[in-house]
C-alpha cells in the first residue's frame, strides 16, 4: 500500500486552494508550507488535512478550511513583535501559524479538551511563545490590548469590546452576520476612539459559542 504523500498534499493545498484565493504574502505561504497541518487534525482525518473542507474536531466544532486560515493570517499582517489574541483554539493549527509569525500568542477556547490537545501538539513542535487558557471569551478576554486578534467563530454583530481590545494600529479579524449572509471583516484601530473597517470576503462560519445576539427593537 502506497504511503500518503503529505508533502505533495501540502504543496497542492497551497497552489490549488491558497494562492488562487489571493493569498500571496510570502511569509504566510512559507508558514503554511513549513507547519505540518496533518499533526493538528484528529488522527482519523490526517489524510484529509489538506482538503478544502472544515474538519470535525468533536463536540460540534470544526477546524477552519485552509483558505480561511490563510486569509486570516494575511489580513492580520503580523509582525515579529506582535502580541496576538486568538479566540477559539480548536485544533491548534492556526495557533501554531500565529505563533510562527508573531512574538506571543494568547489563545482561549471554551472546550478544555481542545486546549489540552493543543498544548501537547504545540509543545511537541517546539512552540514556547503560546499561552493557552480555558474560558468563555465570547465577550472579550482580559483587560489588556493586543496588536492582532483572530476570532475563529462568527458573531451576529461586532461587540465594542473587540474594538477596545486592540492596541493602536491593532487589527481584528472577525466574521459577522447570520447565515447565509456573513462577511469577514478587518477592523484596524487608527486612533484612541477611531477605527477603520474593511470587508474582506463573504463566508460562513459556525457561531462563536455564547456570542451575544444584537439587540432588536420592539414596537
Amino acid at each position: 500500500m502506497t504511503a500518503f504523500n503529505f508533502e505533495l498534499a501540502r504543496h497542492n493545498m497551497i497552489e490549488q486552494q491558497i494562492r488562487p484565493w489571493d493569498v500571496l504574502d510570502q511569509r504566510v505561504l512559507d508558514t503554511l508550507a513549513r507547519l505540518p497541518r496533518e499533526d493538528f487534525v484528529p488522527d482519523r482525518y490526517r489524510s484529509l488535512a489538506f482538503g478544502d473542507l472544515a474538519i470535525p474536531l468533536g463536540q460540534g466544532e470544526f477546524m477552519l478550511k485552509p483558505n480561511i486560515e490563510a486569509r486570516i493570517l494575511q489580513a492580520l499582517a503580523l509582525q515579529p513583535t506582535d502580541c496576538v489574541l486568538e479566540i477559539g483554539t480548536g485544533g491548534g493549527y492556526l495557533t501554531a501559524c500565529l505563533a510562527q509569525l508573531a512574538s506571543t500568542v494568547v489563545s482561549v477556547d471554551i472546550v478544555a479538551d481542545f486546549v489540552d490537545a493543543a498544548r501537547h501538539k504545540l509543545k511537541a513542535h517546539g512552540f514556547g511563545n503560546v499561552t493557552l487558557s480555558v474560558g468563555d471569551a465570547s465577550h472579550g478576554w482580559s483587560a489588556r490590548r493586543y496588536d492582532a486578534i483572530a476570532v475563529t467563530g462568527s458573531v451576529p454583530a461586532v461587540a465594542e469590546i473587540w474594538r477596545q481590545s486592540l492596541s493602536l494600529n491593532g487589527r481584528l479579524f472577525i466574521v459577522t452576520g447570520r447565515p447565509p449572509a456573513m462577511e469577514a471583516l478587518l477592523i484596524t484601530r487608527i486612533g484612541e476612539q477611531e477605527w477603520m473597517q474593511e470587508s474582506l470576503f463573504e463566508t460562513e462560519l459556525p457561531l462563536l459559542r455564547n456570542a451575544a445576539a444584537p439587540k432588536t427593537f420592539e414596537f
